[in-house]
């Protein structure tokens, strides 16, 4: 019974400390906002420190997995595979929460009107925003999370070319590697403090957000959670029986448990990737398919984002009083959602970029901006644990439909 006692201590003991500290820190935040401020610093630290790591892991780990693919028949495969894998999974999402508002329709709410003006250059053009998404001026711009899509093609550039540089490169393959282990060790030493920082942090979520959830937004917020957290389980189930049957749901879940709770209490993508990584580890993902999509989703692949987008774009032509299933307005939805899902940044509230994006393309009023805003903020946290867990699950798929085969004695071990 001991010996049990301390399996699973051994096993969860991190995940129920993690749990106590979300506790305690909701329970601050409902009867004690007025001590929120001087505890957020707390979440802010850490927070930081997981962002200043994140940059660096990104680089060493999509550098390292490219170069050490062996073939291009392989690396091509993963590629393949994975964009299949992110647009249908973006696309399946959004056409679900089409069809979940046609059968539950929304009144529309009644937002406050905020008249404010967006700042837009009118010279600067499509071509202009696109250069800005995929590429910087300067390299020391690369190393800011504001340009995580630019530092993803960067990475994996010079992962390409290390690999055509044959032995020659060797010395820098070494730097590769021993950089990937270097940081992906240096974030499991931060994880050890995710207790008290993300406690700190939810203090300060539920203290700030909580007199909303009751107001305006209660029925599109209330509908979202409901289908969110019912394709969250229902839909990733599907996805890892797909890619390994019985053992991959089973392995899938008690895996996700730590990467769904730093997803909920950071509300970064970017935040969670670490403890996305250690779950596929855990899982059996093969390193080469894992270290590529697992960062390369935190920044393309969105299904949580994908399922707000709908919502957003929605509740802004109710308040308008545009028809949103007008066939039209559907397939410009799913194509703003498509680009919503690449642009907008793996980091709290980097929605908005996604949203001001819709109210360009769609034409929409000024009026409509804080609606859209206030309910991306508001569904973030759900959104990105969709996102965040999303990437593991999406790389068992890319494993199962590029011929590899999952390690089960991995998962197995923690068993024993």
């Amino acid at each position: 019974m001991a010996y049990s006692t301390n399996i699973f201590f051994k096993n969860y003991g991190s995940i129920l400390l993690l749990l106590l500290g979300i506790v305690f820190g909701s329970i601050l935040g409902i009867y004690l906002p007025d001590i929120v401020q001087y505890i957020k610093p707390i979440g802010d630290v850490f927070l930081n420190l997981l962002f200043v790591s994140v940059i660096p892991l990104v680089f060493f780990a999509i550098s390292s997995s490219v170069a050490n693919i062996e073939g291009n028949n392989q690396l091509g495969k993963i590629i393949g595979t994975m964009s299949v894998v992110f647009i249908m999974g973006v696309l399946i999402a959004a056409c679900m929460t089409i069809g979940i508002l046609y059968l539950f329709p929304l009144d529309p709410p009644h937002i406050p009107q905020v008249h404010e003006a967006l700042e837009n250059n009118p010279k600067d053009t499509w071509g202009d925003k696109m250069v800005r998404f995929i590429t910087v001026t300067e390299f020391s711009n690369l190393l800011s999370r504001q340009n995580m899509l630019a530092l993803v093609i960067f990475s994996f550039l010079v992962g390409i070319a290390t690999r055509k540089s044959s032995a020659v490169a060797q010395p820098f393959l070494s730097f590769l590697n021993g950089g990937n282990e270097v940081m992906k060790n240096l974030l499991i030493l931060i994880m050890k403090l995710a207790p008290v920082g993300l406690g700190a942090y939810f203090a300060y979520q539920v203290s700030d957000l909580g007199p909303q959830l009751f107001g305006f937004y209660a029925k599109p917020l209330g509908l979202y959670y409901a289908f969110g957290t019912i394709y969250f389980f229902l839909a990733f189930s599907l996805f890892a029986f797909i890619s390994a049957g019985k053992h991959g749901v089973t392995s899938y879940w008690r895996n996700n448990i730590l990467p769904s709770l730093t997803a909920l209490g950071t509300c970064s993508s970017l935040a969670t990737m670490p403890a996305n990584l250690l779950a596929a580890k855990k899982i059996g993902i093969p390193d080469p398919i894992a270290n590529v999509v697992i960062p390369l989703g935190t920044t393309l692949h969105k299904q949580g984002s994908s399922i707000s987008s709908i919502f957003k774009i929605y509740v802004a032509f109710l308040l308008i009083g545009r028809d949103f299933f007008d066939p039209s307005t559907l397939i410009i939805s799913l194509g703003i959602t498509l680009l919503a899902s690449i642009v907008a940044g793996g980091i709290p509230n980097g929605g908005y970029i996604g949203e001001m994006l819709m109210i360009s393309v769609l034409g929409l009023p000024i009026e409509a901006v804080p609606a859209v805003m206030i309910i991306g903020t508001l569904v973030d946290p759900l959104a990105t644990m969709l996102n965040a867990t999303g990437d593991t699950v999406a790389s068992m798929l890319v494993s199962k439909f590029t011929g590899n085969t999952f390690d089960k004695s991995i998962d197995n071990s923690l068993e024993s």
